[in-house]
């Protein structure tokens, strides 16, 4: 499966926003963004005069790189929601905002993307009670995601489950702490994204 192996830190400096791919450690002063708020690279703190392409790059890198998607995937989710009715580039967020290793973080199972998509591809989870290790995979309204019996009694979990326990759960999300599961209950509102987005300008790049 392809996924991106380099530092994360420097896709942070890259996009100039903190993507909160390293977990606790984003809120600390160990954070790339705090010692380095520039590009990385040699002519990283150079100014740059940046293109109206170049601004519509950048946001749909910011994006793929906030939900750890390479660019093949993320084209195919842009048709999907080019397809539905509806704003698309609202469309393209919810849809984003739907997969399994997404839904994991923001249900406080993983203290990242990266982390939640590495228990997804180890087997800690079910969907409406069948085992998936597809980080990838699309829920749907009704759909609930728990962690699997089998891995309810690992340190890692209770660790978890006394963190996620007082994090702001999205309001797309039905959590049960104690059960150590969630429910989708809708689509997620634009709002509830957790990261300063143009999503027209994804739209307006992909629209040439």
């Amino acid at each position: 499966m392809a996924r991106y192996t380099d530092a994360v830190c420097r896709l942070c400096r890259r996009e100039g926003v903190k993507l909160f791919l390293k977990g606790d450690r984003c809120y600390t002063d160990k954070c790339a963004m705090v010692r380095r708020p520039y590009a990385p690279g040699q002519h990283g703190q150079r100014r740059k005069k940046v293109s109206e392409f170049g601004l519509q790059l950048r946001e749909k890198q910011k994006a793929r790189r906030y939900y750890g998607i390479l660019e093949t995937q993320f084209a195919t989710y842009f048709d999907m929601a080019n397809r539905k009715q509806g704003v698309t580039g609202t469309n393209l967020l919810q849809i984003l905002e739907s997969r399994l290793d997404n839904v994991v973080y923001r249900l406080g199972l993983g203290n990242s993307r990266p982390e939640a998509r590495q228990l997804v591809l180890h087997g800690h989870f079910t969907v409406n009670g069948r085992k998936v290790n597809i980080p990838s995979y699309l829920l749907k309204t009704g759909d609930v995601v728990a962690v699997a019996d089998s891995s309810k009694a690992s340190s890692k979990f209770k660790e978890l489950a006394e963190l996620s326990a007082s994090k702001n759960i999205p309001t797309f999300l039905d959590y049960n702490s104690e059960k150590l599961e969630g429910k989708v209950v809708g689509e997620c509102a634009r709002e509830e994204v957790g990261i300063p987005l143009e999503e027209h300008l994804i739209v307006e790049l992909y629209s040439k």
